[in-house]
């Protein structure tokens, strides 16, 4: 299956090879999310000025699709509004639910090849583990 193919090529280029998995020094926001449920461990910082996400990281330990899934966020989010990072971690959310429109999928760009994880429930927790913590830390600080 092309699209399952697909999957395994982005969530593994992710984990294996990610951009944004280090410290962040001049972060001025940072929060740990944990999934007690598998051990999935991260712990995202940003660097928001003015209302937008100039550059972000993450640190910590999980599995495959937890690693990538944060990775991934991190590429679609940083240069964008605060605002437009809480939409887009809101159609990834309704993604893994299973309802998404096409134009949204889209949006997420590589972010949207987990679109199967819908269909995997055990793995939804390590794939939302990021985008929920992203949410969390946004809406706790009011600059953002």
């Amino acid at each position: 299956m092309e699209n399952s193919s697909f999957y395994r090529e982005v969530v593994n280029d992710h984990n294996l090879r990610p951009t944004h998995k280090h410290e962040l020094p001049d972060a001025n926001m940072e929060l740990r999310g944990v999934n007690p449920s598998c051990g999935d461990d991260i712990t995202l910082r940003l660097k928001v000025r003015d209302g937008v996400i100039e550059d972000g990281a993450y640190t910590g330990d999980g599995c495959a699709i937890s690693q990538a899934s944060a990775d991934m966020m991190l590429d679609l989010i940083i240069g964008r509004s605060a605002d437009e990072a809480k939409r887009l971690s809101e159609i990834f959310l309704r993604m893994i639910k299973g309802r998404i429109t096409d134009d949204e999928l889209d949006e997420l760009e590589e972010a949207g090849a987990l679109i199967d994880i819908s269909h995997m429930p055990a793995r939804v927790k390590c794939a939302v583990l990021g985008w929920h913590t992203m949410e969390n830390l946004l809406g706790e600080n009011p600059e953002a």
